[in-house]
């Protein structure tokens, strides 16, 4: 059944629009500081293979990677949210706390890939970190630099002296 027409209902609501995740900067911060040592506290786990035996008795602690995707989950948010604390209009106070965040966030993959504790692959890639390196096709002045012809030197010859023999 829709409602009457006419009605008013909208103006008994307090306020408009979803309320905020965090009311402050402060509890995000104190949220994120809570998902930082989660992550120290519970580190992976993995069984430790000796000649292609997985020993399960034996285990080893792996580092576990921080990372946004993780610490919205942790925080019950989305990434967008996360995305509209970082620049969206109405949510300047978070900015610092969202940059303070992420900048830990990339230190402490940066640091354990390089000291191996991390897969470095996967890191450089997520952080874009990348090696890089250019190829000129071009000479000096900019012009196009000329195609290599290539002879191939005492093959005919070669052949020839085989038909003989």
């Amino acid at each position: 059944m829709p409602a009457p027409k006419g009605n008013k209902f909208w103006e008994a609501r307090s306020s408009y629009g979803r309320t905020k995740a965090f009311e402050a900067p402060e509890t995000l911060w104190e949220s994120c500081i809570e998902y930082f040592n989660w992550v120290h506290e519970n580190p992976l786990e993995k069984s430790i293979v000796y000649q292609g035996q997985v020993n399960e008795s034996q285990v080893e602690t792996i580092m576990r990677a921080m990372t946004i995707d993780g610490l919205c989950t942790f925080l019950d948010i989305d990434v967008k949210t996360w995305s509209n604390y970082r620049q969206a209009d109405g949510y300047e106070e978070y900015f610092q706390v969202v940059s303070k965040v992420e900048s830990i966030i990339r230190t402490q993959k940066f640091e354990g890939a390089a000291a191996g504790l991390l897969n470095p692959n996967i890191i450089a890639r997520d952080l874009g970190l990348r090696d890089a390196t250019t190829n000129e096709h071009t000479g000096p002045n900019g012009s196009a630099l000329p195609t290599p012809s290539y002879t191939f030197v005492g093959v005919a010859a070669d052949r020839e002296n085989k038909d003989e023999v």
